[in-house]
């Protein structure tokens, strides 16, 4: 893996940037949407009161991402929440170049079709400026994660970074890359 070029990439600059300059009518092939980072985020509600949530989604996440992710800290105090200034309550990593490449072909080709009755994923994600915004029930749908090994099923999020100006740019740049949207 080490010297050889992600799969996706190599299919975004053979197939999807031309595809892409034809659809939406770019001369410039620098001006076509194309992906600046990939977010992987948790939040860890449960880290408060169990000490080993933390550590075991940094383990989780790391598997996941191939990078260590850095823990979170609370802003402010919230009493309703048993929440004080400083404290750890999350995980998050981000990628980018290769490492972003391979974690998102990973995500559509292994494990979106490990979810459970999966029927692909919402297409109402998008901010408005590009970026796709995705929520996973289950850490454990990564081949990666030993479900033997974790204690408690936990969510994530992962924010897909496009430079796309607006939301049809980058879902054409995702739909061309595999991702598989619900059938409206």
């Amino acid at each position: 893996m080490a010297n050889e070029k992600p799969r996706l990439k190599i299919k975004y600059e053979k197939e999807v940037l031309a595809e892409l300059q034809k659809t939406l009518g770019i001369k410039n092939k620098m001006a076509a949407p194309n992906l600046t980072k990939i977010i992987i985020n948790s939040g860890l509600g449960e880290a408060k009161t169990d000490n080993t949530a933390i550590e075991e989604m940094v383990r989780d996440i790391a598997l996941i991402s191939g990078q260590k992710p850095m823990i979170t800290k609370s802003k402010k105090a919230i009493s309703n929440f048993k929440i004080r200034k400083g404290m750890d309550i999350g995980v998050k990593v981000t990628l980018r170049k290769d490492m972003m490449w391979y974690f998102l072909d990973r995500l559509i080709s292994v494990a979106l079709p490990r979810v459970k009755d999966f029927r692909g994923v919402p297409v109402n994600a998008f901010d408005g400026q590009g970026n796709y915004a995705l929520g996973l029930k289950e850490h454990t749908i990564f081949p990666e994660v030993d479900a033997t090994k974790v204690s408690k099923i936990r969510g994530l999020q992962v924010i897909i970074c496009t430079s796309a100006d607006d939301n049809e740019k980058a879902k054409s740049l995702l739909s061309l890359l595999g991702m598989p949207f619900q059938k409206v």
